[in-house]
């Protein structure tokens, strides 16, 4: 029985690592489109994707956008996750359901509403516009994520210390902040990835001088099939395991001690 689980594992794991594995594969190839299993080897589409200034551009946009938008979202979404979670605020259920909407609802509608809605402020094929438009899209995740770790909180802990003289910014940053930090670093990577790679809302809201990453790849797909989407990949990839794995290890080590 035992045996079957792991092999059933393997399975599971195989089939969702295979379309990742064939990307990789098929970046590293000679021909002059995908091929799996790839013919020869090659880096010329990896320095076709850091020689092309377009690609190069997007790629900056794509990361000012996301960590504005990331640390925005982090903040705003820490703040009303505590607020929800530690305060009786009348209406609770419904603000919660107001800060999670963004999730609930479909991505071309909110894209249509916010086109609309900045159109009229100005805020339309703008930086802030699109920053903006990010940080109603990944608040919701920080406030879930952030949410269920202050629910694991004693809040006599924040008794104790205000008993003994502590201001609010003590115990917030000595006692708060550390409980409830595994949620915040998992939602601060969430909505950092989530920001990274939207393209639906960003697409409406962005314009020529806008164009990020999944924006770039979008348009070069419908005009060419080279493995240079491929390399591209492959460097999101090894950038998401850079950053992920490390950002998950420090999550385990400080739910660890706060366990402990």
């Amino acid at each position: 029985m035992k045996r079957a689980l792991w092999l059933l594992n393997g399975l599971v794991l195989l089939y969702l690592l295979a379309p990742i594995i064939v990307v990789i594969a098929t970046s590293f190839g000679t021909t002059a489109y995908p091929v799996f299993p790839p013919q020869g080897f090659t880096l010329k589409w990896f320095v076709n994707f850091w020689s092309t200034p377009e690609l190069r551009e997007s790629l900056r946009i794509s990361a000012a956008i996301s960590t504005t938008s990331t640390t925005l979202a982090t903040v705003i979404g820490t703040f009303s996750a505590l607020a929800l979670a530690r305060t009786r605020l009348r209406g609770k259920t419904v603000l919660s359901a107001v800060l999670l909407s963004p999730i609930l609802f479909p991505a071309i509608v909110l894209a249509l509403a916010l086109l609309i809605a900045f159109q009229r402020v100005g805020l339309a094929q703008t930086f802030p516009g699109l920053v903006l438009a990010h940080v109603l899209l990944t608040t919701p995740f920080v406030v879930r994520l952030v949410m269920a770790s202050a629910a694991e909180f004693d809040p006599s802990l924040e008794e104790a210390a205000q008993n003994l003289g502590a201001g609010w910014w003590r115990i917030f940053a000595r006692i708060t902040l550390p409980l409830i930090l595994p949620g915040i670093l998992a939602g601060a990577v969430f909505a950092f990835i989530m920001s990274f790679d939207e393209l639906v809302v960003t697409l409406l809201l962005s314009g020529p001088a806008l164009q990020t990453l999944p924006i770039r790849i979008f348009n070069y797909v419908q005009y060419s099939s080279d493995p240079t989407i491929s390399a591209i990949s492959t460097c999101l990839i090894v950038a998401w395991l850079i950053v992920g794995i490390p950002a998950y290890a420090r999550l385990m080590s400080v739910r660890h001690q706060g366990g402990a």
